[in-house]
């Protein structure tokens, strides 16, 4: 048996009979003109359901747009079930309503939520001096352990994946460049070009990326399920202090780690030159005499210089993420990827700043 709907004119009003089964396929065969006699707008709209003999979600939804439409409908016949579900109907239809309003741009909360998060990571900033200052008053809770382990993992076991990228990075760069220059038979100056910019450049970059990617996030997440399970808060019950305990062993171990993994990528990169230079046909002596001769000692302090500072950065935003995760299943992959990505663009910005200060100074 089919849906049915009857309309009907009474004291003014329109009296909408709606009978059958009312489900998915039956609502659909009456939508239409339902909602074009509630349309109508009629001065006394009613909806009799007396007679309906099968109801689902569907059924239910299109009274809730007999109401939308018309603006309020007088409802009769209703079972008492089928009148909750109608209330849970409406208050669902009302959900999307709110989020799409709480997704309109709002060029002043964005402000607002930009200059927050600024406050936060200089208020974190402050803790992590502060707790260093601190440091020889709270050495009971600073675990050298936690430091080893720290610079284990994001030192030590990244040391394979930096030797192949630093490899690859040196052998493309090397590749790219010794076409264009081959033209002009400038094909032994790729040496010092490629040694140039890794050494300077690209080597403590490219050993960020690959930080922020394997510690920071780990630093993230480790922190984030701490917070999740309020270990944290139990630290803080106990009078000790989480930044202490849980930010500086992972802070002074990436600070210690990044020179070495700086050094371990330019040594990677230049030996995927050699590999292509060696193809080229030109001797290894003359390749290191090109490398020597181009690249100073203040080059190589310069990077080793930004590389701690791109580590102290993409610790420091890693431990921040997990420090502020929030709760819910979803928050530690969020902080995570926070950390990803503010490492990454941390080191990027002072990268800029370096290379602004070092031309201001001659470096």
């Amino acid at each position: 048996m089919a849906a049915r709907l009857a309309i009907a004119k009474q004291a003014g009003g329109v009296v909408l009979t709606l009978s059958g089964p009312l489900n998915a396929e039956g609502a659909g065969a009456v939508w239409e003109a339902a909602l074009k006699a509630a349309a109508a707008k009629p001065a006394v709209l009613r909806v009799d359901v007396a007679a309906v003999t099968l109801w689902d979600t569907a059924g239910v939804t299109l009274l809730a747009d007999i109401e939308t439409a018309h603006g309020g409908a007088e409802i009769v016949g209703m079972d008492p079930q089928i009148a909750a579900l109608l209330i849970r109907v409406r208050a669902a239809r009302s959900v999307p309503v709110r989020a799409a309003e709480e997704r309109r741009f709002d060029g002043l909360a964005m402000l607002k939520a930009g200059v927050q998060a600024a406050a936060d990571g200089v208020a974190f900033l402050g803790e992590a001096v502060l707790a260093l200052v601190l440091l020889p008053w709270r050495l009971r809770m600073f675990r050298l352990s936690d430091l080893l382990r720290a610079a284990d993992q994001a030192g030590v076991k990244a040391v394979p994946l930096v030797l192949l990228l630093g490899s690859l990075i040196g052998l493309i760069l090397a590749f790219q460049s010794l076409i264009p220059m081959r033209r002009f038979g400038a094909d032994i100056y790729v040496a010092s070009l490629v040694a140039i910019s890794l050494i300077r450049e690209l080597g403590p970059l490219l050993a960020a990326v690959i930080l922020a990617g394997r510690s920071g996030s780990a630093f993230a997440a480790e922190i984030g399920t701490m917070k999740v399970n309020q270990e944290v808060d139990a630290l803080i019950t106990m009078g000790l202090d989480p930044v202490t305990m849980l930010v500086l062993p992972r802070l002074l171990a990436a600070i210690v780690v990044m020179p070495a993994l700086t050094i371990v990528m330019d040594f990677a990169g230049l030996f995927g030159m050699s590999v292509v230079m060696l193809g080229d046909g030109i001797p290894l002596v003359a390749v290191g005499n090109q490398v020597t001769s181009w690249v100073q000692a203040g080059d190589l302090y310069g990077a080793l210089v930004k590389a701690a500072v791109f580590g102290a950065a993409v610790a420091g935003v890693g431990c921040r993420a997990g420090m502020a995760t929030g709760l819910g299943p979803e928050a530690v992959g969020v902080s995570a990827t926070r950390a990803v990505v503010g490492g990454i663009v941390a080191s990027i910005v002072l990268d800029g700043i370096f290379a602004v200060v070092f031309f201001r100074l001659g470096l």
